[in-house]
């Protein structure tokens, strides 16, 4: 029987939000199994009105809810499984959250690249593309993908790898949203058992040429190393840096540039299994998180670019701006070989603000010509001219004909639809 809450129920005010965004759902199924999924998503197209499909983890999107509709919850799909003791291949429900799967694979000494907050659902980031602190060294999360199943518009469950629809395999990495509802990943797990983790803190006083340093420094480092760096309009920033590996003097030889680039305020640096690097919490969401982002590619934080981001930081109230590396084996798939195409960049760029949309936008459309695509899951505005830039033509041709092959009737639009 299907686990539905409605309003009124002692549980609802918990399943109700999401991370960044407050709803007032009809109705939020809570399936179990692929197939009670499928008996939900049959349920939710018979009733009508909104349909959102919510992995379980935070997510800055703010479509993983609505008013008046049906929530497809997938929190209780959460396991995490070897699927042979012998391989590194992992099951992976799209209930589980980052930090959970990190905390599995660690006894096997085994890790799959998730982004930098282990409170992020599988689901979501793992049909989008997944930007780690493993990534220069072991790419993206779909790289790792090696089958999954998905409940697709008419009810059906399929099992999609590369020789199993070949097509709908394509589109679950990199737009997964707009083709189905994933119920399982299998993953080919990296043999990661322990990392070096640094975190630093600068004061930086003129962004733009910390932004051209920092570039040039992460491009210059071992494919080993992958640097994020946050920095707010108050002077400050920080920095998380992760070589893959337990080679200590490597990794401090890795390090020591970026202790250059600034005045320190602090600094640490320890070796430890990959999960530590990764905190996230499981427990409702309140919508508490009402901020704006937008993110484009770059190829280089050459002068230009970063002058520009350096305006905006100064420009915009209460400004975050966030640079994530890409590159190395990111850059090492072809763009056509998933439905993420962004392959020949180096860093994703991300600008955050509780100030209204319009001043972000009016601040953002300035830096915008000097950046190359987007990313989905670090965009929270939708417009036809934003999908022209996650998806290119040739991308979007594809994925277009694919989506009237299993979803003619546009049933999953909620995230960059693309029909």
């Amino acid at each position: 029987m299907l686990d539905i809450i409605r309003p009124g129920d002692r549980p609802y005010e918990e399943v109700r939000h999401v991370y960044t965004a407050t709803g007032s759902p009809a109705a939020v199924i809570r399936p179990r199994t692929s197939a009670e999924v499928a008996e939900a998503l049959r349920l939710a197209r018979d009733t009508g009105g909104p349909l959102a499909i919510r992995s379980g983890g935070h997510g800055i999107s703010s479509r993983a809810t609505n008013d008046g509709g049906t929530v497809i919850d997938l929190a209780e799909m959460r396991s995490v499984e070897r699927i042979d003791p012998g391989d590194d291949l992992v099951r992976i429900g799209p209930g589980a959250r980052w930090a959970e799967v990190a905390r599995s694979l660690r006894p096997w000494g085994l890790a799959v690249s998730s982004g930098d907050s282990g409170g992020v659902g599988v689901g979501g980031l793992g049909t989008t593309a997944g930007i780690g602190l493993l990534g220069r060294a072991h790419g993206l999360t779909i790289d790792h993908m090696v089958a999954a199943e998905i409940v697709t518009a008419d009810g059906q469950v399929r099992t999609v790898d590369a020789e199993h629809d070949p097509d709908l395999f394509w589109a679950v990495r990199g737009a997964g949203a707009n083709v189905g509802i994933v119920t399982a990943m299998d993953f080919r797990a990296a043999r990661v058992p322990r990392v070096a983790h640094a975190t630093l803190q600068f004061q930086v006083d003129r962004p733009a040429p910390f932004l051209e340093a920092w570039g040039a420094t992460v491009e210059n480092a071992p494919r080993e190393l992958t640097a994020f760096a946050y920095l707010g309009s108050g002077g400050h920033a920080m920095a998380l840096i992760v070589y893959a590996g337990d080679d200590t003097e490597a990794a401090e030889r890795a390090f020591a540039p970026f202790a250059d680039l600034a005045p320190l305020l602090g600094q640490r640096a320890v070796l430890v299994p990959y999960d530590a690097v990764l905190v996230g919490a499981r427990g409702p969401h309140y919508g508490q998180q009402t901020g704006h982002v937008r993110n484009g590619f770059a190829v280089h934080l050459d002068r230009p670019l970063s002058e520009r981001l350096g305006t905006l930081l100064g420009s915009l109230p209460g400004a975050m701006l966030q640079v994530r590396a890409v590159g190395g084996a990111v850059n090492d798939v072809p763009a056509d070989a998933t439905a993420f195409a962004h392959r020949h960049q180096n860093f994703n760029v991300a600008a955050m603000t509780h100030a209204p949309t319009s001043l972000l936008d009016k601040a953002w459309e300035d830096v915008r010509p000097a950046l190359d695509g987007l990313y989905l899951s670090f965009e929270s505005a939708f417009s036809p001219q934003r999908l022209a830039d996650a998806f290119p033509p040739p991308t979007l041709h594809r994925l277009r004909e694919i989506k009237r092959k299993v979803d003619p009737d546009n049933v999953f639009h909620q995230n960059f639809p693309v029909a």
